[in-house]
């Protein structure tokens, strides 16, 4: 039986069964205050992941820097609808937001800077913290997984990504700094759970960024006795490669399918749909 970097036993996640039909899809956020955590990277490449296990998937990208979007070969800067337009005009079909990216069962709720602006006019729109949620409910039956790809800060869009979402994954850098920031998003969930979302889950913490070094060993360690099994079997590790797949806009798993950082990231896709956290 194989074991992690953490000892633990655990049976190889098997490659997941093709699904007869779509949806309805279970909603991720992908959060984390702290920036350079490896949250955009990681909502790309488990989303590639699972589009390449049959999986229908949509990112909804929530960080005006749009990183995602362009991660993904797209120029919001040249469309007319992005997030931003879909969270303030209720009447607008949120299909003529969505784009179709070039890999098959991956489309992307686009972002640019505008979106900067939604946290000041989220202040005074009517149940502020749900606007997103009301924005995806039409489109859930039509994917398996919804991933929004937050921006590195707690305030009122996060709050809407929380309160819009199933479970939580956490991307945390195997650095020592990266982890003081967790205990204070943790609060954050723990204020969702109790006021506005009470189904809301930690569906698991993702360390990213990991070489073989004491450094990384000891942070992993203490991940580990913070969130026990929460902490996924795979650790993503430092790659060059990754960048490389960010220039050429598309999935390591696809990308370089035979690479060790596309392997792992598979490897949490078949995680994810084994615990039932994806279909």
């Amino acid at each position: 039986m194989p074991t992690d970097l953490l000892g633990r036993e655990y049976t190889t996640f098997p490659a997941p069964k093709p699904l007869q039909q779509h949806g309805p899809a279970r909603v991720i956020a992908m959060c984390n205050q702290k920036g350079g955590v490896g949250k955009t990277t990681s909502s790309i490449n488990i989303a590639g992941a699972l589009t390449q296990y049959g999986r229908k998937v949509l990112i909804v990208d929530f960080d005006p820097q749009g990183a995602a979007t362009v991660g993904l070969g797209i120029n919001a800067n040249a469309l007319e609808n992005t997030v931003y337009t879909a969270l303030f005009n209720p009447r607008m079909d949120v299909h003529d937001v969505i784009q179709h990216t070039h890999f098959e069962n991956l489309d992307i709720m686009p972002a640019n800077i505008d979106l900067s602006a939604a946290e000041v006019q989220l202040v005074t729109e009517v149940a502020r913290e749900q606007v997103l949620a009301s924005v995806l409910r039409p489109i859930k039956d039509e994917y398996d997984l919804i991933i929004i790809d937050c921006q590195p800060s707690l305030g009122l869009l996060t709050v809407n990504a929380l309160t819009a979402a199933d479970g939580v994954i956490i991307p945390v850098a195997a650095e020592f700094f990266a982890l003081r920031g967790v205990a204070l998003l943790m609060q954050s969930i723990e204020k969702v759970q109790m006021r506005i979302n009470p189904s809301l889950e930690v569906y698991g913490v993702l360390v990213t960024m990991f070489t073989r070094t004491l450094h990384c060993d000891e942070v992993l360690q203490r991940i580990y006795e913070a969130f026990r099994d929460k902490v996924f079997h795979s650790v993503i590790s430092r790659s060059i490669k990754l960048p490389d797949a960010n220039v050429a806009a598309a999935p390591i798993t696809i990308y370089s399918p035979n690479h060790k950082t596309a392997k792992e990231y598979r490897e949490v896709a078949r995680e994810l749909v084994a615990k039932g956290v994806v279909a």
